[in-house]
């Protein structure tokens, strides 16, 4: 982990500012242009050849870390409401055919995994729609014979989760008849939307106290940080978090569903010296006793709104834990639907993670 400069101050924002050389502030805060470009694409009817499909299954593709996370997010939380089954794969399955609609995604054009999904999947005959650049290998085997959506904002790899799950879910939802109820269905350009007023309050000229991605960067600093989820949507969130924090920041922090960090209770209650002594700190003394341990894991859950009560309560039973919602934070008294509290947290980790990096003197 990047020790983090003790004296950043995180509502310098000229210091801020100046910091990030990299653009990795901007960057995270791009979630919503990602997701308004797609709902672009399906204006300008690209999709529209898949209205009338009734597909054996649907089958996503994720052939890097983001598009891999992002297929696990739309298939957990889309599965049980979907009239086909809903696949996620590194690689176009053996047994995908013509009846099977596959989104193939990635965002390198020259991976030659990318490329084989693709080619794989046309070679059966599926419905194949492309979630990646237009470029190298993967238009000389897409072009004329696949959809191609190619990113139509340019951000880094690891900030491309907004776009993946925009495609998937634009894919499930310009299909009639697999998506069943309307619960959970999205509109994209109110999803974008509510992406971007997230990043709006986590602008760097917004205070700690009125800026939810630097309260969340403050409680993460110089802390052993563990991410859950408290059902398989949220679980798939904390991975993405923890990989959003070790790439993004050079923090390592686990993820885990939230029975398995609740079965570690006592060995995160219990704090040991460097000798594997129980730590008191009353009678801890540093010249005698070494430094002392470090300080508790901080376990960060993941909830939705009909899950949130009951992961609080399961969270008090931690040591040091907090619930990471977005229920009672929109200006509407409606509780907005269960992918859109998901993006706004997606957006929220990343610029912490943005800080975080920042803070680190990274």
């Amino acid at each position: 982990m990047t020790a983090p400069l003790p004296l950043f101050d995180f509502d310098d924002v000229d210091g801020v500012i100046a910091a990030d050389v990299d653009g990795v502030l901007r960057s995270a805060a791009l979630g919503g242009a990602q997701i308004r470009a797609v709902a672009t694409a399906v204006d300008e009817r690209l999709l529209d050849g898949l209205a009338d499909v009734r597909p054996r299954s649907v089958v996503f593709v994720g052939t890097d870390a983001r598009s891999s996370r992002a297929a696990e997010l739309v298939v957990s939380l889309f599965a049980e409401h979907a009239a086909a089954p809903l696949v996620y794969a590194p690689e176009t399955p053996p047994w995908v055919g013509a009846l099977d609609v596959v989104v193939v995604a990635g965002n390198d054009p020259g991976d030659p995994q990318l490329a084989r999904s693709i080619d794989a999947a046309l070679r059966r005959s599926a419905e194949v729609i492309v979630d990646a650049p237009d470029e190298g290998p993967v238009r000389a085997v897409a072009a004329g014979r696949a959809v191609l959506l190619a990113p139509r904002v340019q951000v880094p790899a690891r900030y491309a989760l907004a776009r993946h799950v925009a495609v998937f879910y634009a894919v499930l939802a310009v299909m009639r008849d697999v998506l069943r109820g309307d619960a959970l269905r999205v509109d994209l350009a109110r999803l974008a939307d509510a992406v971007d007023q997230e990043a709006l309050r986590d602008h760097p000229s917004n205070e700690v106290f009125h800026n939810p991605a630097k309260s969340l960067a403050v409680r993460m600093q110089s802390r052993r940080v563990i991410v859950a989820g408290d059902r398989p949507v949220t679980v798939a969130l904390a991975r993405h978090a923890s990989e959003s924090l070790l790439q993004g920041a050079g923090v390592v922090a686990s993820a885990a569903a939230l029975p398995d960090v609740l079965a570690a209770r006592e060995r995160l209650i219990e704090v040991l010296t460097a000798a594997g002594e129980r730590y008191d700190p009353l009678f801890h003394d540093e010249e005698l006793d070494g430094p002392a341990p470090l300080a508790p894991a901080r376990v960060f859950v993941f909830s939705t709104d009909s899950d949130r009560l009951a992961a609080q309560r399961r969270g008090a039973a931690l040591p040091d834990a907090e619930l990471l919602s977005v229920v009672g934070e929109f200006e509407s008294d409606t509780v907005p639907p269960v992918l859109e509290q998901i993006a706004v947290l997606m957006v929220r980790i990343d610029m912490a993670a943005a800080y975080l990096r920042l803070a680190g003197g990274r």
